[in-house]
């Protein structure tokens, strides 16, 4: 059987591919620790899940749902957009989908023709490149600086006649690295002057641990930024939601009716128990998110300067998220290896840490690890990762 040439084309993603690796092992009966994967190891809060249940017992969640969701649940991410910052959005601008991937995969969709360039600062979540692909698209890596950011200056050396829009995500899936409000009006005000839209993805951006604020949104700059950008988000990571599979996409009134068109052949809807699940996670009490959020800044704190004192590993501080994303090209040379690949299967091998590898991100040299783990496994991890690096 012939496949096409679009599936042919999109690469396997590595954070579940590293995953899948980590489970073998554990099935031959090795103690691996899976720092691989992004979801959050605390439990939905019992009020999210009691809401479900109340709502399955009600029979409210029986039928077919409205395929940009039910109202309740768009008033509500309105609500929520303008408690935390400040963004007056009317219902009618929200489309719920399932998860966010679904909003990334369906707004690539709508948006590009064949051809149409895309661009992706590094690093860059593995998902997005490939769902370009899908779409017809082309990525386009535009380099990082040492900070991990991207400016305009930037982006306009990558700037051809056939880029259609600007991937921003913040704070950043691997490395945590958060931007600013004015580096955001920054890279908006391009966007706007180059016609551009500015797709910002701001699943983490309610784990930001050095301040008591959500980090700053593209959202709310000024009208045509608003107008140029598409913002999404879901309750995943930050209500340790990941399972429920609920995200949402807010923009103009021309994208999200295209948006509403393509999911009502693709999804139909979001699950209806998801969706009064989700309901309940946004408008009730954000103790559990306040908890949350101490229980991953901890962890932090206590494992980065331990990571950093690594022999050949060097990284910052993550802002955001919850995740490290260091440099390990001198831990590289002192194992004797040339591909990061390679370093994470002998780490996989030897440590056995599971840990993802910079390639999948756009930024070879550098590995992903996860803390959204228990305190004492990340010790364990990097005990085993000391002793590794000291072998």
């Amino acid at each position: 059987m012939q496949l096409s040439k679009r599936a042919s084309a999109v690469s396997p993603s590595a954070t579940l591919a590293t995953g899948q690796r980590a489970q073998a092992l554990q099935a031959q009966g090795i103690d691996v620790i899976n720092l691989s994967v992004g979801q959050p190891d605390y439990a939905t809060p019992q009020t999210i899940k009691d809401a479900a249940v109340m709502a399955i017992q009600a029979d409210q969640v029986n039928g077919y749902t409205a395929t940009e969701g039910v109202l309740p649940l768009r008033q509500a991410i309105a609500a929520n957009l303008a408690d935390l910052h400040g963004v007056q959005v009317d219902p009618s601008q929200v489309v719920v989908t399932t998860g966010a991937k679904m909003a990334l995969y369906a707004l690539f969709q709508v948006l590009l023709n064949p051809g149409d360039e895309v661009l992706l600062p590094a690093p860059y979540w593995v998902s997005y490149s490939e769902q370009v692909k899908l779409a017809g698209g082309q990525p386009v890596e535009v380099a990082p600086t040492a900070s991990l950011k991207v400016t305009p200056d930037q982006l306009a050396g990558a700037l051809t006649p056939a880029t259609k829009a600007i991937v921003l995500n913040s704070p950043q899936n691997p490395s945590g690295t958060t931007y600013t409000q004015p580096e955001l009006q920054a890279i908006g005000d391009f966007a706007v002057a180059h016609d551009l839209i500015v797709v910002a993805d701001e699943i983490y951006g309610e784990l930001l641990y050095d301040q008591t604020t959500a980090a700053p949104s593209m959202l709310g700059i000024s009208a045509a930024i608003d107008d140029h950008t598409v913002l999404i988000n879901g309750v995943s990571k930050t209500y340790a939601m990941t399972g429920w599979r609920i995200g949402y996409a807010v923009a103009n009134t021309a994208i999200v009716g295209a948006l509403k068109t393509v999911l009502s052949h693709m999804t139909g809807n979001p699950a209806a128990v998801s969706q009064a699940a989700a309901t309940a996670a946004l408008t009730g009490s954000q103790e559990s998110v306040v908890q949350m959020k101490a229980g991953f800044k901890q962890r932090r704190d206590v494992i980065y300067p331990q990571l950093a004192a690594l022999p050949g590993f060097k990284l910052a501080k993550p802002a955001g998220a919850f995740y490290f994303f260091p440099d390990v090209t001198g831990a590289m040379a002192l194992k004797g290896v040339t591909s990061t690949a390679e370093f994470v299967t002998l780490i996989l091998n030897e440590a056995h840490v599971a840990t993802v590898t910079g390639e999948a991100f756009g930024l070879p040299g550098h590995i992903r690890l996860s803390y959204a783990t228990d305190l004492d496994t990340l010790q364990t991890a990097v005990d085993r990762l000391k002793t590794f690096m000291n072998a």
